[in-house]
């Protein structure tokens, strides 16, 4: 499951693990033909559309596709990204970085980070243990390490703040 944004417009929900896509619980019946690795032929509702992907962004999970000369950004959250958001932390790239806290109990298996190193957006951080699965703790922007307030093998509860920026 998948919620989606066209052009910053309100969000729909699509589903593609059944047989045809689910877009907002119903039914999606189109016929869709790949005309080479960039373009599509779609048949919906008895009109034809032509689609071609400009750009992909796996990493922002965004797209740029071209439908009949109009083009759409497009912007997907996976099942990740709203259990993220509805931790509260989808919010951290859009204001300055202060800091990481612990987005649950566990344990510090690695840090990769120490006071005075600069990472960008999608850095790893440290890995984090939880419930018997590894959590990889990414930097949700740029910037530079200014304290590091645990170590390997440090047990740590939830909001406890691990890393602090300058």
């Amino acid at each position: 499951m998948f919620r989606a944004s066209v052009n910053d417009q309100p969000s729909f929900e699509i589903d593609f693990s059944g047989d045809l896509p689910v877009l907002n619980g119903q039914p999606l019946t189109w016929d869709l033909a790949r005309l080479n690795d960039r373009m599509f032929h779609i048949l919906y509702q008895n009109r034809s559309y032509t689609a071609e992907l400009l750009d992909l962004n796996p990493t922002e999970k965004t797209a740029t596709i071209k439908i009949n000369q109009s083009i759409h950004q497009i912007a997907l959250k996976d099942r990740f990204d709203l259990l993220l958001e509805q931790m509260g932390m989808s919010t951290a790239s859009l204001t300055k970085i202060n800091d990481i806290k612990a987005p649950m109990p566990g344990l510090i298996l690695s840090l990769s980070v120490q006071p005075g190193d600069t990472v960008r957006k999608g850095d790893t951080i440290l890995i984090l243990e939880a419930m018997k699965m590894e959590n990889v703790i990414k930097s949700p922007a740029d910037g530079t390490i200014k304290t590091v307030r645990i170590s390997r093998g440090q047990t740590v509860e939830k909001n406890q703040v691990l890393v602090e920026f300058s």
